[in-house]
């Protein structure tokens, strides 16, 4: 039997008797969201492996590839969000859960044919983004399971472990994409190749021509490398070939003149990689949680109209609130996505260039792992003030981006000034989002139907994230070859959010004010005299 006759959760003796049913159904469907998320998070994790595999796509591409999960993310929350009162958690938890499996698929053929076109690539990188819509469904269908002064504690569980999902899937896909994981069932392996110019090698130029080349504290190299000038201009460059520079590669550009332009020498490092591993491991444990998902869920009967839930369209605070989300969520989840390829496309072209995946997990992580832990002290200081603290710090963090000039580098030298900033932003977009949590339910806090139907449209919106930020960094870098523009972008956004929030949210006397249970709220003063009202 899939539907439950009877749920009342505030009758403390029924709460007693059957609060099991409501844990289990916690457990289950945030071991499912945990892969929701990872799964929504894949392609920006294998993404940054592809060109060295052997596809030709370029950086716009890249990006697009990168941004497509956001894009049907943002679709299928909205989606989503009428599912439960329809079909029920059991059916719409199961069905998402094996759902799933068909991107995890796809994509992993894919990168096994090394001819497979950028169209193929796009359309299973748009249906990974399943696991971004599971969040509408899965959250509210928790929370009817629970009493009130349990629903936050249950949904802070299901968000914070559930968001763990995006560092996980960057943290697992370098180790796992290493080795046969598989054995033969997985394909064969991709030969990747890296190729990192040689230090000791000087390149001197005067203008468009090249004066000189030189080779310091290498002198195996440099008897390898035979310079023929003219007139005090090289004229030509060539290798000779031996063992100790076989994994050696040499670029010479000339003009029309035969001048020589440009000289690259760079270190070739090839190695098997099985990238299709970072989407084959979802699958025996989607197949195994979607099992479990049809055997132990069960569903709630809910009464709720399309034009109930769609009344938060007419409510200025859904539209201010989504504002807000955007830049907490949206921007944790738009940054997660962006976060690999900014920092292969920023600094990846120096000597001993760092390896995307060994950092960008961190930042999901941070974020994740501070949306859990500040769920309290959002109760404590206030939703509106924790808001406002973080949308600040990351105005700050991208003003340090930019002022350090960690976005335009000239060496690696700024590469840590990059990292400590971007991981500075993901930290307090986790303080945000745990405030959110905490503040839209109070600025709704005449209707709880309301304050539900809010979470899940400013959720809907915020989804579209990485998909907005991956397209405006590649239109950035396509157009300027920094990601300086968009930073300017969206910290001008970001200041605009803060206005926002402390005008209706922060100010003292704010229309719908949070001050933590400290200091109250705006609902402590209005509600002998709200009565029925609606807004």
């Amino acid at each position: 039997m899939s539907w439950l006759k009877k749920w009342e959760p505030e009758n403390p003796q029924f709460w007693k008797e059957n609060s099991g049913i409501a844990w289990r159904t916690l457990i289950i469907t945030t071991w499912s969201l945990i892969f929701s998320f990872a799964t929504w998070f894949t392609m920006s994790a294998v993404v940054v492996r592809l060109p060295a595999i052997g596809f030709k796509f370029d950086t716009n591409q890249l990006f697009w590839l990168a941004a497509m999960p956001g894009l049907a993310s943002g679709l299928l929350r909205l989606v989503h969000s009428f599912l439960i009162p329809i079909f029920g958690t059991r059916l719409t938890v199961t069905v998402a859960t094996f759902l799933k499996l068909i991107p995890c698929v796809g994509i992993a053929i894919a990168i096994m044919n090394p001819n497979t076109s950028f169209l193929f690539f796009m359309v299973f990188a748009f249906l990974s983004g399943f696991g971004g819509g599971d969040f509408s469904s899965f959250m509210p269908s928790s929370s009817l399971f629970f009493p009130k002064r349990l629903q936050g504690i249950a949904m802070g569980i299901q968000a914070g472990i559930g968001n763990f999902g995006v560092g996980l899937t960057q943290f697992v896909t370098p180790w796992i994409i290493g080795f046969a994981a598989f054995g033969a069932l997985a394909g064969g392996p991709q030969t990747f190749t890296k190729a990192d110019p040689v230090k000791e090698v000087v390149v001197v130029k005067e203008g468009a021509v090249v004066k000189d080349v030189t080779v310091k504290d290498n002198p195996a190299l440099a008897s390898a490398l035979v310079v023929t000038k003219d007139n005090g201009v090289v004229k030509d460059v060539v290798k000779q070939e031996n063992d100790t520079n076989k994994n050696i590669s040499l670029t010479v550009k000339k003009d029309a003149t035969g001048v020589v332009t440009d000289v690259t020498v760079k270190k070739v490092l090839k190695k098997d990689m099985w990238v299709q591993n970072a989407l084959l491991w979802y699958v025996p444990i989607l197949i195994v949680t979607g099992i479990l998902c049809a055997i132990i869920l069960r569903s709630i009967p809910v009464k709720a109209s399309i034009a109930e839930q769609l009344g938060i369209i007419k409510d200025k605070h859904g539209w201010l609130c989504t504002i807000t989300y955007i830049t907490t969520f949206g921007s944790f989840a738009g940054f997660a996505a962006a976060f690999p390829l900014l920092i292969k496309v920023v600094y990846g072209g120096f000597p001993g260039a760092p390896d995307p995946l060994k950092y960008a997990f961190y930042g999901p992580m941070i974020g994740g792992a501070v949306r859990f832990l500040f769920g309290a002290p959002s109760d404590k200081w206030g939703g509106a003030i924790l808001t406002q603290i973080g949308i600040v710090a990351q105005i700050v963090g991208c003003v340090f981006l930019m002022a350090t000039g960690s976005l335009t580098p000239t060496s690696l030298a700024t590469f840590p000034l990059f990292v400590g900033g971007m991981l500075w932003i993901f930290f307090w977009t986790g303080v945000g989002n745990a405030a959110t949590f905490r503040l839209y339910p109070i600025v709704f806090a005449y209707s709880a139907k309301k304050g539900a139907q809010a979470l899940g449209w400013t959720g809907a919106w915020a989804a579209f994230g990485p998909f907005i930020f991956n397209i405006f960094v590649g239109m950035s870098m396509t157009k300027t070859g920094t990601p300086m523009a968009f930073f300017i972008g969206v910290t001008i956004f970001y200041i605009i959010a803060a206005i926002i929030q402390w005008w209706y949210y922060t100010r003292p006397g704010a229309e719908r004010g949070d001050w933590g249970n400290k200091w109250g709220t705006w609902w402590d003063k209005a509600k002998d005299t709200w009565g029925n009202r609606q807004m």
